[in-house]
């Protein structure tokens, strides 16, 4: 990585200090250089822009988003750059509100919907061109010399379908603006600043829940984008398939890289960090350190998912046998679950509870415990006490979309206690992890973890498994193993 500052001499002592000075010029720049740095460079405007390809949808979104909040100011910030450390920051991930609403993914830019006669008026606030005159786009370490072109004011507008303007300016406006207002708090400390004595917690919060609830059903776009997002995932799948021999000589974290050259290639990044849990580490539910060996005999846990280019992301899992082959209790135990998800699957239809599906799942599970012997039954105690969760452990799915677990902050009775609609698009996920030191199941069953997880859209007549192309049966994934490993 280069370093911003050009001149390497050691500052005198009267200069600023150096974290002054993060990501500028150490002074001492000559009239002539800075003169010379004004001219001589070409015309780059983009002209003949055409809008993306949500910015439609997006209008749409705006449109009920106003409707909902008649005669209030709305200010749904991007968000901003977050530090990694010292100087260096983590790549940008805009708010997804703020995608939702605009297609679009640059920092620092906030929408704003204000108040007309009719409804709202859109505004994107966000950064112009870098100003050649005064030196911004090569003295600052965030001018364009620095971190590549922005478009122009102009360009962004052809290109998102919304009027835009310089955010600089937007902080100062909202303290001198009358009127109620609501903001998406958490992404813009300055802007939250600017509107400190004119919202109140509870408001805001109103606003996050309808954007929340509000991306329950998908759009054709967006059920298209999730396929794209399962599809490379399917392919992110078979790599890893593809380097087994090579993750068992080195660890997880090879089975890691794998995955996330094939996010990168052909999407955007991963849509949440990597679940790459061999052995007993398929038992720990969120196991992303990827640091543990791949080992002949164990089991593969592997939690994945690709975000596309418009930031929508599949969350699929397969739980494989390193060497191609289940051992007999290992098939016993993904068997019970296969049938488990089957059952959750075909809970999944328009009218059905959002419960039913994890319901279904349950009782199989649970059911199975019973059968082996692991808990004593009868089936509808257990359930009712909820002793099956010692294995079982997590809720069987979550809704799914530009976040990995979509819809948070809907309110619960419009969604784990609300009914499914077509469009809405949700894992089944059930699991069974017996835990490397739980006396209390025979000792074959410690270490096993197996989850297998699918991404469902709901239809009008059922539903439809987006990652279908991915097998599941135990049978079926040993011969497509073998089929990419050529054995």
């Amino acid at each position: 990585m280069v370093t911003d500052e050009l001149t390497p001499e050691t500052p005198d002592e009267d200069e600023q200090p150096i974290k002054q000075r993060k990501n500028g010029l150490y002074p001492g720049v000559s009239d002539e250089l800075a003169e010379n740095m004004k001219g001589g460079w070409a015309d780059t405007e983009l002209r003949d822009l055409r809008p993306i390809e949500q910015a439609a949808h997006a209008a749409r979104r705006r449109a009920a988003l106003s409707a909902r909040f008649p005669g209030e100011r709305l200010v749904i910030p991007a968000g901003h750059l977050k530090t990694r450390s010292n100087d260096t920051e983590y790549a940008f991930r805009a708010a997804t509100e703020y995608v939702y609403l605009t297609g679009d993914q640059t920092d620092d830019s906030v929408l704003v919907l204000e108040p007309t006669r009719d409804g709202h008026e859109a505004t994107l606030h966000r950064l112009p061109r870098s100003n050649r005159e005064n030196g911004e786009f090569w003295l600052d370490g965030m001018g364009e010399l620095w971190v590549g072109r922005r478009h122009s004011l102009d360009e962004a507008e052809a290109l998102l379908g919304v009027p835009c303007k310089d955010v600089r300016e937007l902080a100062g406006a909202l303290k001198e603006a009358t009127g109620p207002v609501r903001v998406v708090r958490g992404h813009d400390a300055g802007i939250e600043a600017a509107l400190t004595d004119k919202v109140t917690a509870e408001r805001d919060e109103e606003l996050r829940v309808f954007l929340s609830e509000a991306r329950a059903v998908k759009d054709a776009f967006e059920i298209g984008e999730l396929q794209k997002a399962v599809d490379s995932t399917v392919r992110g799948f078979e790599d890893v398939v593809k380097v087994l021999d090579k993750a068992e000589a080195t660890s997880e974290r090879y089975i890691e890289g794998t995955f996330f050259l094939r996010a990168r290639v052909e999407g955007n990044d991963v849509g949440y960090g990597s679940i790459c849990a061999a052995g007993p580490h398929a038992t720990t539910l969120h196991w992303v350190r990827n640091n543990g060996e791949v080992r002949s005999g164990d089991l593969l846990l592997l939690d994945a998912g690709v975000e596309t280019h418009t930031l929508y992301t599949a969350d699929v899992t397969r739980t494989l046998p390193v060497n191609g082959r289940y051992s007999d209790l290992q098939r016993t135990i993904y068997d019970a679950v296969y049938e488990a998800q089957e059952a959750g699957i075909a809970a999944v239809k328009p009218g059905a509870a959002y419960r039913d599906f994890h319901d279904a799942a349950q009782r199989v599970l649970t059911e199975k415990l019973v059968e082996w012997g692991l808990v004593e039954g009868p089936v509808e105690r257990v359930l009712e006490l909820g002793l099956q969760r010692r294995w079982t452990l997590h809720g069987t799915g979550h809704m799914l979309g530009l976040d990995v677990h979509d819809c948070a902050a809907a309110r619960t009775e419009q969604y784990v206690n609300g009914t499914l609609e077509p469009g809405m698009v949700l894992t089944v996920e059930p699991g069974l992890y017996f835990q490397a030191d739980d006396l209390t199941v025979p000792e074959e069953y410690r270490g096993i973890g197996v989850r297998i997880e699918d991404d469902i859209l709901v239809t009008d007549d059922g539903n439809r498994n987006l990652s279908a192309a991915l097998p599941r049966r135990s049978d079926e994934v040993e011969s497509w193993m073998a089929g990419l490993l050529g054995t």
